[in-house]
């Protein structure tokens, strides 16, 4: 199937490793010009290293939780690209909590999973306007409480802001869904949740259907497709990727 993405310009959010370097590889394979964003340039540079050369990455060493950060963002992407038509918000990360958290832990949570994606989106939302196409793709979590975890609100925050973005923008060809992970390889799972084999393998065992943790691909290539102009009727959506694990049936 042609994805129709030659030459369409993304920016990955956490590209250095885990789903956020799966996605861009993927969106590299189906011929995107890509910048990939990340603190660690190492991670990046090696990245780019495997990236085709069709992909010219443009290499964006940035906290993205900077409070000028989507400005410096999209102002690196004019000047590069002159456009941004893709835009995978993949940064974050799970904040469990002993006891009931502290009132910075919570603050943090929701800076780092729901503020700073929405502002580098609302920074890059009108050139995808002006051009009448854009791709919103945000990377979330699982909203079934196992845990207090302080991540799990700003992730519903995300949900219900991007399903009001996708009524917002639907009329300008900008489609906004998210995808909450389950268990996936990646580097919060390895070393932070399930650090072992064993602790892996008693995981899936457990609590996945199909008897397996998942790769990071099996979620990029999920991503990719929203990221096309296939996609086109499909907004305002939250799809999980979790091997069946998560029990809700809608």
């Amino acid at each position: 199937m042609d994805l129709q993405l030659q030459g369409k310009v993304a920016l990955v959010t956490g590209a250095s490793a885990g789903l956020g370097r799966a996605i861009a590889k993927e969106l590299a394979a189906e011929g995107c010009r890509l910048a990939i964003l990340a603190r660690r340039r190492p991670l990046l540079e090696t990245l780019a290293a495997e990236l085709p050369a069709s992909a010219e990455p443009l290499i964006l060493e940035q906290d993205f939780t900077a409070k000028d950060a989507g400005e410096r963002i999209r102002d690196a992407m004019q000047a590069r690209f002159g456009r941004c038509d893709i835009l995978v918000n993949n940064a974050g990360s799970s904040r469990p909590q002993e006891g009931l958290g502290s009132d910075e832990a919570w603050m943090d949570a929701m800076e780092i999973n729901f503020h700073a994606g929405r502002r580098i989106t609302h920074a890059l939302v009108p050139m995808m306007q002006a051009q009448k196409f854009g791709r919103i793709i945000n990377l979330t979590g699982q909203d079934e409480a196992w845990m207090i975890n302080a991540a799990n609100a700003p992730n519903g925050a995300v949900h219900i802001w991007a399903k009001a973005l996708s009524r917002t923008l639907g009329r300008d060809g900008i489609t906004v869904n998210s995808i909450p992970p389950g268990r996936i390889r990646s580097e919060q799972i390895d070393q932070r949740i399930l650090p072992t084999e064993e602790a892996r393998r008693a995981w899936a065992e457990s609590q996945v259907p199909v008897g397996y943790i998942g790769e990071a691909r099996d979620l990029a290539v999920l991503a990719t497709f929203l990221a096309s102009p296939l996609a086109h009727y499909i907004t305002g959506q939250v799809i999980h990727v979790d091997g069946g694990t998560r029990r809700f049936p809608h």
